[in-house]
């Protein structure tokens, strides 16, 4: 059986889904593989999402934003979007979530440790989907 495909996509590739990319990888390992990438990357990863997600003992300090490729989306068969609204393209016959999540940037490492953990719980639900 071939691990199932999962791209999370938003438009910075700077936060929400660079942590989801790395719950994901943390609680499936290689069960599932793991995608990450934006409709208009940043130049860089928000510092307190990179901090928020050390406490948790998951390093994400040397990733990059990235942009979106049309062998990504074609590769994957679960599209998680986060936020990008219009700007993310829609790929027929792939599977859509839409994870309404606050954007980090601009809070504190309060508020993003809530948006860290509120991801972890949706994460957690996919994966016992994807790989039971």
């Amino acid at each position: 059986m071939t691990a199932p495909v999962v791209l999370f996509l938003c438009v910075h590739n700077a936060g929400r889904s660079q942590m989801a990319a790395a719950l994901m990888a943390h609680h499936a390992g290689e069960r599932v593989v793991v995608l990450s990438a934006g409709t208009d990357p940043g130049e860089h990863l928000n510092p307190a999402v990179v901090q928020a997600m050390a406490e948790l003992d998951i390093d994400i300090s040397t990733q990059r934003p990235r942009a979106l490729t049309d062998e990504d989306a074609q590769r994957a068969q679960v599209i998680i979007t986060m936020g990008c609204g219009d700007s993310c393209p829609v790929y027929p016959g792939k599977r859509y979530l839409d994870w309404p999540l606050t954007d980090p940037a601009g809070k504190s490492i309060e508020e993003v440790r809530l948006i860290r953990d509120e991801i972890d719980h949706l994460v957690r639900g996919l994966v016992a989907e994807l790989v039971s």
